[in-house]
């Protein structure tokens, strides 16, 4: 019998765009993705998220809401893999980390197709991303 695995996935916004990473690891290596990735035993999410997002992509985040909850357990190849998204703001210095190949920076409208499910993500959070960027 196969587990439930928990992960975590981080629309960050950062000077003014969001970031997507190019992914290092199976599956889809080499797509784009969101930030993210397993929660550990013992951690909680927003704990996960922020770990996650600093070996991604080097930035402290600040998290500004839960855009939702992604379980379709066909999402993810590997398995039945449940995800928490939520909206972020970074801060610091971008730069591509340990866990993945590159880091880039788009702007809404033009963010590339993305793995996972993670495009629905974006669609979802499409009012909340509006609303943070007007105000950077």
């Amino acid at each position: 019998m196969s587990h439930l695995k928990l992960a975590v996935d981080g629309i960050v916004l950062y000077r003014k765009r969001l970031i997507a990473i190019k992914r290092v690891n199976y599956p889809f290596k080499g797509e784009y993705a969101l930030p993210g990735g397993f929660v550990e035993y013992g951690e909680k999410t927003e704990d996960a998220l922020r770990r996650e997002l600093r070996e991604e992509t080097g930035l402290g985040v600040e998290i500004i809401k839960l855009v939702g909850v992604y379980s379709d357990p066909e999402r993810d190849p590997r398995g039945h893999v449940v995800s928490i998204c939520y909206l972020t703001k970074g801060e610091g210095e971008l730069k591509a980390d340990s866990d993945a190949e590159s880091v880039s920076l788009f702007t809404l409208e033009g963010m590339p197709k993305l793995s996972f499910d993670h495009g629905k993500m974006i669609k979802d959070a499409r009012d909340g991303i509006n609303e943070v960027l007007s105000k950077m």
